[in-house]
């Protein structure tokens, strides 16, 4: 018997295979905390390793271009301590390219789908407010889907799908399998900081949507699910496990 492994890891000095997009919410406030909240960045930086060490070129943009801002708990720097063990964040965030990519993106509405393999939307607490009933980011979004591209969302991005919809009007998750933020999870963060975070929980309303199916694994576990081109990650622990699934999904 042997046994054989081929890893996504890239080769240095062989040629970039393609294209992916990474979507992450731009600088906001929450109206339940008054906190500044954007994106978190393991889900940023965890996915880009996987996705760059495939041999991919990434382009991060935003909702609303220019500067993006890291949710505190996830920066490994903060003195909460919450993310100190994120070191592959702390990694990227020693290198100048990185911090230059988060000080300037361009705004979503002014790429072309037809120039990317993938896209990947990132989470935190930014897109509750800023993905949610963004036309412009649905439409994007949808375009990449309908035109069978690896698709993927994890954790709070995953707000897009509950509106989301194909050039038919038809949910993007209907007849879908999906994951996103469970409430276990809310209650955990919420219970942690004494108050509640978010204005909605995306499960409860994931699960009031007809003819879709909406799983969760146990709280902060890493868990992806791959439905088709649709791929989504249940929170900041599962960005790579979905970056890993789309790669493959591209190697087909």
């Amino acid at each position: 018997m042997t046994t054989e492994i081929k890893s996504y890891v890239h080769f240095h000095g062989a040629p970039t295979k393609g294209k992916i997009l990474m979507v992450a919410g731009s600088p906001a406030v929450s109206q339940q905390t008054g906190w500044p909240i954007g994106f978190w960045a393991a889900e940023l930086t965890h996915p880009l390793r996987v996705f760059q060490e495939a041999g991919y070129e990434v382009e991060v943009v935003s909702t609303e271009g220019g500067a993006l801002f890291m949710d505190s708990y996830s920066n490994p720097t903060d003195a909460s301590g919450y993310s100190a063990h994120d070191v592959i964040s702390l990694g990227y965030l020693q290198q100048p390219a990185f911090n230059e990519l988060l000080a300037n993106t361009q705004k979503l509405t002014e790429v072309n789908p037809t120039d990317y393999d993938a896209i990947f939307l990132v989470g935190g607490q930014g897109p509750m407010y800023t993905f949610r009933g963004n036309k412009d980011l649905e439409k994007l979004f949808a375009a990449f889907y309908e035109s069978g591209k690896p698709s993927a969302a994890v954790c709070h991005s995953t707000t897009l799908l509950l509106e989301a919809k194909t050039s038919t009007g038809e949910l993007i998750v209907k007849g879908k399998t999906w994951t996103g933020f469970a409430n276990a999870e809310e209650e955990f963060a919420d219970q942690a900081v004494g108050i509640k975070i978010q204005p909605y929980r995306i499960e409860d309303e994931a699960r009031s949507l007809k003819d879709t199916t909406f799983k969760v694994a146990e709280a902060f576990s890493s868990y992806a699910i791959q439905d088709g081109n649709l791929i989504t990650g249940q929170q900041q622990n599962s960005g790579a496990a979905a970056a890993v699934l789309l790669v493959n999904a591209l190697a087909k």
